[in-house]
């Protein structure tokens, strides 16, 4: 018979394990995209759903803000041009979901804000979007306060 003791340790262990390997996922965990500014703005340009992310980031943001540009129209251009690189249709799948979580949870995070749209975050969205309706998806959107 086994000692209470070691299944006890081998349990935690394992807990433990999975619990890291969870959080292993893209941005928030389980989340498939970015649910805050911070979380956004500061992923790593290297990470793969950076750009799917930042896009529809700024995408919100604009929108809230009173941009006047079409979000659908910049979700199927941006989404175009990464099916142009050639992805798998599951990397497609996750720069969708990606994509419209942010899109949404931005948008949640931020309504009734009426301090959000200042003179300093206007400019970095402009700026931002501006990259990204002609065309320029790199990731390196801006967060201002």
């Amino acid at each position: 018979m086994r000692d209470p003791r070691h299944i006890l340790t081998l349990g935690i262990a394992l807990a433990g394990l999975l619990a890291g390997l969870s959080a292993c996922g893209t941005v928030g965990g389980s989340s498939p995209g970015a649910s805050s500014d911070k979380e956004a703005r500061y992923m790593k340009p290297s990470d793969p759903m950076a750009r799917p992310v930042q896009v529809a980031w700024t995408s919100a943001r604009a929108s809230y803000c009173g941009f006047i540009f079409s979000p659908e129209q910049l979700r199927s251009n941006y989404l175009a041009a990464e099916a142009a690189t050639g992805i798998s249709a599951s990397q497609m799948k996750k720069i969708e979901e990606a994509y419209d979580y942010t899109r949404q949870s931005t948008h949640d995070t931020i309504k009734g804000n009426l301090n959000y749209c200042n003179k300093e975050r206007t400019a970095a969205i402009r700026q931002d979007l501006n990259r990204y309706l002609a065309g320029d998806y790199t990731p390196a959107a801006r967060l201002a306060q």
